[in-house]
């Protein structure tokens, strides 16, 4: 018996070695064959799909999933196919088991899956299966690099074991390199491909020339590159400093202006770097004011500036949240590649835009003119004349371009001939006051001018005569002119001296006034003030004329002005708004001069309102004049003084606020009942004269001073004051948080009262 027992203890231990070596054999088949299944595919999506099959198939799981890591974005990820169509599925690479396990770099076996704390139960809500195992291991490559994970879920006959985790985790050791070979020949294709299209993308936009086309398609084909909702090609506008893009298309296409130093897209312009924002709101530099005025939510945001070959930054590309994650490195190299391509294709687009622009604007110039205006060729043949040369000569264009001008200019007209033969000679030109041209038995009193057309290399390209009509009706209204606004004078001789009687309309006035001129007259003396004034006046009635403005009168050192009244515009408001902007701007622009000349600057206010007045002749038989009067002037004069209380520039009322259409950059001040009226009006300080050098943390000291405002209207004083602070603390030349803490610092000593509803009142004019 007991020589048996050592034979049995020998035939158990060689059963035992036989099974191991059937278990390695098996082992080592199925090592091979998956080998040999994944040296069948060329296709990563196949691949791996096969692979979820033999593992899934091994452990005996209901199901399982085979993702790769991302390295770009830090990703996990893997392709789940519905029926044809197939999608990609992304997670951060350290989230839920299978994040836990690429970090750590261990397998992991989780027998209850909802007791476990890695395990994100959401997966299940949102799909109704329910996991109740899991078996996850790390996929890595014979170097030991991790390069993925391989999860099977709810073992069809009890709990996962260590061996299916030692079975899993060598199938997919094996299948490493096969799918690290096969995803980076994947990458090369698919950047290959890209690489195709990039330079297909770039053919189709240099082959345009209209602006518009180019910037519509540069804007598509970004969007469509990387996978983002939307892009944008802001240009720069090395005329007007702003950065603008066209909206809309045809005719009906307008354009969107800011100056080119504000928000992201002009920081991106004026430092020529990047900026990748992959979290848009927790990232300071972006404003979220644009998505709540539109509704768009904004996720994620790369902003490229586009740069020509000479290093010149011509504007600024931003692209709006990327499709499935955020932009990458990659995403910024594709875009700033693809804007250098195509920033030849913007260069000449914009000049051939800007020729177009000057071609468009000179024969609208010449259409619009009331002078007439014939060209001749150097062969003496007239090439163009305008709609007034054809009424002033009585004749149809067809029989006046191509005629030779001996012979256009016969008879009595024979003049001109000599007149063009003499400035060809000298080329210098000539103006022949009161002359007289007759056409088809119509004789006209002229003014004819004849200009010679000179090459950049100045040679002769031929001659220009410009004829002026100086019938009754001009002379009527060039002696009118003199005393009053040219348009008044153009609507007194088309609608006759009703206009003169009186009406009420709309309009919005205008009130500006130097600061301390009483003293600055007694320091200059008569003489220079005058001076002074006269030079003052040309410059700020300039800008109102140039926005169609009406000068009224000059006060003193004020000036009166009102926009919509004799003529109305559908902007007017807009226009009153601009001419004020300019006023500052032009302002600042003298005292910059006047200061390198060693004199004082000039500093003034200026209040805008609209409302209904009175306008008409007013005055005594022996002196009229045309003017304005009505609440509606008066307040525009007080806003205009309480530009010295609230130590503003612009302040404008609510009535004009309201009827803005344009964008301006603009903070609520007060609320006030002003000298004189009983009923409170929200007045506003406008802010866009100012740049970042006068104006420093613009929207931040805006956004601060409001908050403090509504804590104010709310009796809150101390938080009033703590946001006042806080504005005055961004930008510590601004006076207006002061006058606001001095005010809370009162209220607070002496309380209003409940019934108090945020109106201050204004004890001066």
């Amino acid at each position: 018996m007991a020589d048996k027992i050592p034979q049995q203890i020998k035939s158990h231990e060689a059963k035992a070695a036989m099974a191991d070596m059937v278990l390695k054999l098996k082992k080592a088949e199925m090592l091979l064959s998956v080998s040999k299944t994944m040296a069948l595919f060329d296709n990563l999506d196949e691949m791996l799909e096969k692979l979820l099959e033999l593992t899934t198939s091994e452990v005996n799981a209901e199901r399982g999933t085979i993702f790769l890591n991302d390295s770009e974005t830090n990703e996990l990820f893997s392709i789940v196919a519905h029926g044809v169509k197939k999608r990609e599925i992304r997670l951060m690479n350290t989230s839920g088991v299978a994040g836990h396990v690429f970090t750590t770099g261990k397998g992991l076996i989780v027998q209850d899956a909802h007791a476990n704390e890695f395990f994100d139960r959401t997966v299940d809500e949102k799909t109704g299966f329910v996991t109740k195992n899991i078996l996850c291991t790390p996929i890595r490559t014979v170097k030991g690099e991790i390069i993925g994970v391989a999860q099977s879920l709810n073992k069809k006959d009890g709990q996962f074991t260590p061996l299916d985790l030692e079975i899993l985790d060598a199938m997919t050791t094996q299948a490493a390199i096969a799918l690290q070979s096969t995803q980076m020949v994947e990458e090369m294709r698919k950047t290959h491909l890209q690489g195709m299209e990039f330079f297909d993308v770039v053919s189709d936009v240099i082959s345009e020339i209209d602006l518009s086309t180019i910037l519509n398609k540069v804007m598509s084909e970004a969007t469509r590159m990387l996978n983002a909702e939307r892009s944008t090609l802001f240009l720069n506008d090395e005329k007007t400093n702003e950065l603008y893009i066209y909206v809309g298309e045809g005719i009906g296409a307008s354009q969107i202006r800011f100056p080119n130093h504000m928000g992201i897209a002009g920081r991106v312009f004026t430092s020529g770097e990047t900026i990748n924002i992959p979290h848009a709101y927790a990232d300071l530099r972006f404003n979220p004011v644009f998505d709540k005025q539109t509704g768009y939510f904004t996720r994620s945001m790369l902003c490229v500036p586009v740069v020509n070959k000479n290093g010149k930054t011509l504007g600024v590309t931003q692209t709006l949240n990327r499709r499935g994650g955020v932009f990458t490195s990659e995403d910024e190299s594709r875009l700033r590649a693809f804007t250098a391509q195509v920033s030849i294709a913007l260069e000449n687009a914009q000049l051939f835009d800007q020729v177009q622009n000057i071609k468009n604007y000179n024969e609208a110039m010449l259409e619009s003119m009331s002078n007439g205006v014939l060209t001749l060729n150097e062969d003496h043949q007239i090439v163009t004349c305008n709609a007034a040369g054809m009424r002033i000569v009585n004749l149809s264009l067809e029989e006046i371009i191509g005629k030779q001008g001996q012979e256009f200019f016969m008879g009595e007209n024979a003049w001109i001939v000599d007149k063009i033969k003499r400035v060809e000679e000298s080329q210098e030109s000539d103006i022949t006051m009161d002359a007289e041209l007759k056409f088809n038995e119509v004789k006209r009193s002229v003014i004819v001018t004849v200009l010679p057309l000179l090459s950049v290399e100045k040679k002769g390209l031929g001659s220009m005569i410009m004829i002026e009509d100086i019938s009754e009706e001009k002379r009527v209204k060039s002696t009118m002119s003199r005393y009053m606004d040219a348009e008044l004078a153009d609507q007194i001789l088309k609608g006759g001296v009703d206009i003169l009687g009186g009406k009420s309309e709309v309009a919005t006035v205008l009130f500006s006034d130097i600061r301390g001129f009483t003293t600055l007259t007694e320091e200059l003396g008569a003489q220079e003030t005058v001076s002074l004034l006269n030079e003052y006046f040309t410059i700020m009635v300039e800008c109102i004329q140039r926005e169609g403005g009406m000068l009224d009168k000059f006060i003193g050192d004020a000036i009166m002005a009102a926009f919509g009244m004799p003529i109305a515009h559908e902007d007017d408001e807009d226009r009153a708004m601009r001419a004020s902007i300019s006023m500052m701007n032009e302002l600042n622009d003298w005292n910059n001069k006047r200061k390198a000349a060693g004199k004082k600057f000039i500093d003034i206010g200026i209040g805008l309102n609209t409302d209904m007045v009175v306008s008409g002749n007013i005055g005594s038989p022996k002196r009229m004049d045309y003017t304005l009067i009505g609440d509606g002037v008066n307040l525009a004069a007080r806003l205009e003084s309480a530009c010295k209380t609230y130590s503003t520039k612009i302040l404008i009322s609510e009535y004009t606020f309201s009827k803005l259409k344009g964008t301006y950059r603009i903070r609520n001040v007060d609320r006030v009942i002003v000298k004189g009226k009983t009923e409170p009006v929200n007045i506003y300080e406008v802010l866009d004269y100012h740049t970042t050098e006068t104006f420093p943390n613009m929207m931040d000291v805006v956004n601060q001073f409001e908050n403090g405002l509504d804590w104010y209207r709310q009796s809150e004083w101390s938080k009033a004051v703590k946001a006042f602070k806080h504005s005055l603390k961004l930008n510590p030349q601004d006076k207006l948080p002061q006058i606001y803490i001095d005010r809370c610092k009162y209220m607070k000593k002496h309380p209003p009262g409940n019934g108090w509803d945020g109106v201050w009142t204004m004890k001066t004019k």
